[in-house]
């Protein structure tokens, strides 16, 4: 099978090098004419050289790239061929680079951990035209692919809604050590951290939504009195000032 990847930063270098090492013959392409290839990966001149006999093809360059990628591949991709888009992009991006490759196999990939941690094996949701196939070609050596049976952007649009929870959680973690490093007191903040999230998944999630909706009054004012002794502290408040912005129309009734 022959397999092109596009951008060869630390992603789309280890999804080449795994590429590899499942059988595929593989082909590279960078913007940036000095960053090497994996070994065993043929770097290619430019987008039309690495894609031109490729059964599948992974866009790998940046969501700003995506759409670029994918005009530069369109002339010289197989019909039977499989585009993937596996860069961290919107819905409306990922929509857009489907309508650019037209009646070709397109998939919308939203890769859903880091690609360091799992390589070919990254967690991933897969939606669009071309999503089945694209499972066909990488089940066997990635296991851990959901196809949804959904137009291209679907996929993208769950990661979003994940990386709400993800991304804000990491702040919210953040935030809460710095404070406990002002306070001189940040081993012990990070033990109750690790201590929650230990608590059991789905029993914390219905906690905290069910304990908010029930205790949002009492919350507030605990959240505004955290925000004072951030304050004091000189620490940062950016995710409590969103938590009291939250409990706040949770009060009033606006949520």
């Amino acid at each position: 099978m022959q397999a092109a990847v596009l951008g060869l930063g630390e992603a789309g270098s280890i999804y080449a090098r795994d590429l590899v090492a499942a059988g595929f013959d593989v082909r590279g392409f960078d913007v940036a004419p000095t960053r090497p290839a994996p070994d065993g990966v043929v770097l290619a001149a430019d987008v039309g050289e690495a894609v031109h006999d490729a059964d599948l093809v992974l866009s790998l360059t940046t969501a700003a790239g995506a759409e670029s990628a994918a005009s530069a591949a369109r002339p010289h991709l197989r019909a039977a061929a499989v585009y993937a888009d596996l860069n961290a992009a919107s819905p409306k991006r990922k929509a857009q680079v489907a309508a650019i490759l037209g009646d070709l196999q397109f998939a919308d990939v939203a890769l859903l951990a880091p690609v360091a941690r799992s390589g070919l094996n990254t967690p991933a949701l897969v939606a669009g035209t071309g999503s089945r196939r694209y499972a066909e070609l990488l089940t066997p050596f990635a296991s851990a692919l959901e196809v949804i049976d959904a137009p291209a952007g679907v996929a993208a649009g769950r990661k979003l809604l994940r990386s709400i929870f993800m991304k804000a959680l990491a702040t919210t973690v953040l935030e809460s050590l710095a404070a406990g490093r002002a306070a001189g007191s940040e081993e012990w903040v990070r033990d109750q951290i690790i201590a929650e999230l230990d608590s059991g998944g789905a029993r914390l999630v219905e906690r905290l939504v069910t304990g908010t909706a029930a205790h949002a009054g009492r919350r507030l004012h605990e959240m505004e009195d955290t925000r004072d002794y951030l304050h004091e502290l000189g620490s940062p408040d950016d995710m409590t000032n969103a938590a009291i912005v939250w409990l706040s129309a949770i009060v009033a009734g606006e949520r």
